[in-house]
C-alpha cells in the first residue's frame, strides 16, 4: 500500500484539482454511479471531541474507502494543532486490499472549500459582485480563496462571533486585491453570495439578512443539532445539497424538515445541476441555498487524485501490508 503523509499534501493538491475532483464526484452521485455509506459521528466523551467515519464507493472512478477523524476543539489552544484531524484510507474495490493511507487534514479543508466553490459556479448569479462570509476560522480562509476564483467579486464583507479573528479573512481578500469590510449580520443583505462556515448550534443568518437573488452556501452544519441559518430561509430558497439523506438528518435542512417547513423532496442534489437534469437557478431574484454537509466521496475523490500524483512524482511511501 501507499502512504502519503500530511506534510506532502500541500505540494500535491491544488484548489483547481480539488474543484475538478469534487465537481466530478457530485455529478457521479446524481447519476447513481457513486454512493455514500451511512455516517458514523459520535461524541467520545474525551477532550470534548467528535469522532467518526465517512465512506463510500464511486463505481465510475473505482474509488472505495473512508475518512476517519473528527473535531478536537482543544487542539489549537493546548497543542498548537488544528482542531479538525482526519486520515483517508483507500481500498482496492476488486480485492478489498488496503491501497493507500493519506493525510486528510489539508484535503478536508480543500474539498470543503471546493464544494462551496462548485455551488457558486453552478448556482450564483453571473453578475455577483459582493461576497459575504460568516466565520473567520481556519476553514474560512480556504472557503474565501476558492470562492473568489468563481466570480469577479469586487468586495468582501465579513462577520464573526469573535470579531478579533476577522483579520484572517481580511488578509485573504487583500491577497486577492479585493477590498474587505466588517459588517454586522443585517449588513449581509448587501451580499450576492454568502458563505457560512461556523460550528454553531443556533442560527446567525436570518431571513431578513438575505436579499433576493443571493446564493447562500452553508458549510458548517454536519452534525445533529448544528444550525447556521434560520430554518425559514430554506422555505424562501431553492435548496441544493451534496447528499439529500445527510442534509435532512445532520445538515442545515434537518431543522426545516423537522419543523415541517419543507419536505425531503424540496432538497435537490447539486450533482443534478452539474449534469443538467436540474435547471438550478432560473431567475435573477431567486434565492439559492447549498447545504454542504460533507460526504465521504469528496474525501475519497481528492485522496485518490493525491495518491496518483504522489506515485507519479515518487513521493508516495510504498510499504508491504
Amino acid at each position: 500500500m501507499y502512504i502519503v503523509p500530511e506534510k506532502e499534501i500541500a505540494g500535491l493538491m491544488t484548489r483547481k484539482a480539488a474543484f475538478a475532483a469534487v465537481e466530478k464526484v457530485f455529478a457521479a452521485m446524481a447519476s447513481d454511479d457513486a454512493y455514500n455509506f451511512p455516517v458514523v459521528r459520535e461524541a467520545i466523551d474525551h477532550e470534548d471531541a467528535l469522532y467518526g467515519f465517512k465512506g463510500g464507493f464511486d463505481r465510475a472512478g473505482l474509488t472505495l474507502g473512508l475518512k476517519a477523524g473528527g473535531y478536537w476543539p482543544n487542539n489549537l489552544e493546548k497543542r498548537g494543532l488544528i482542531n479538525h484531524q482526519s486520515t483517508v484510507f483507500l481500498f482496492d474495490p476488486d480485492t478489498g486490499k488496503a491501497k493507500a493511507m493519506v493525510g486528510g487534514n489539508l484535503l478536508t479543508a480543500l474539498r470543503t472549500a471546493a464544494a462551496s466553490s462548485v455551488s457558486i459556479k453552478h448556482l450564483a448569479r453571473n453578475d455577483a459582485k459582493v461576497i459575504g462570509i460568516i466565520g473567520a476560522g481556519h476553514q474560512a480562509t480556504f472557503q474565501l480563496r476558492a470562492a473568489l476564483e468563481q466570480r469577479p467579486f469586487e468586495k468582501v464583507i465579513g462577520w464573526n462571533y469573535h470579531p478579533e479573528m476577522l483579520p484572517n479573512i481580511e488578509k485573504v481578500a487583500a491577497e486577492a486585491g479585493v477590498p474587505f469590510e466588517a459588517v454586522d449580520l443585517p449588513g449581509m443583505a448587501e451580499a450576492d453570495v454568502i458563505l457560512s462556515i461556523t460550528s454553531a448550534f443556533a442560527p446567525s443568518l436570518l431571513v431578513d439578512h438575505v436579499s433576493p437573488g443571493t446564493h447562500v452556501a452553508c458549510m458548517g452544519t454536519d452534525t445533529k443539532g448544528k444550525q447556521e441559518v434560520e430554518a425559514e430561509l430554506l422555505v424562501k430558497a431553492s435548496v441544493f445539497t451534496d447528499e439529500v439523506a445527510q442534509s435532512i438528518s445532520i445538515g442545515e435542512a434537518q431543522h426545516a424538515v423537522a419543523q415541517g417547513l419543507i419536505r425531503e423532496s424540496d432538497v435537490a442534489q447539486i450533482g443534478a445541476v452539474i449534469n443538467g437534469t436540474n435547471p438550478g437557478r432560473t431567475s435573477a431574484d431567486q434565492i439559492t441555498l447549498f447545504d454542504g454537509t460533507g460526504v465521504g466521496l469528496q474525501d475519497l475523490a481528492v485522496a485518490a487524485s493525491v495518491v496518483d500524483l504522489a506515485v507519479a512524482q515518487g513521493i508516495a511511501i510504498e510499504v508491504d501490508f
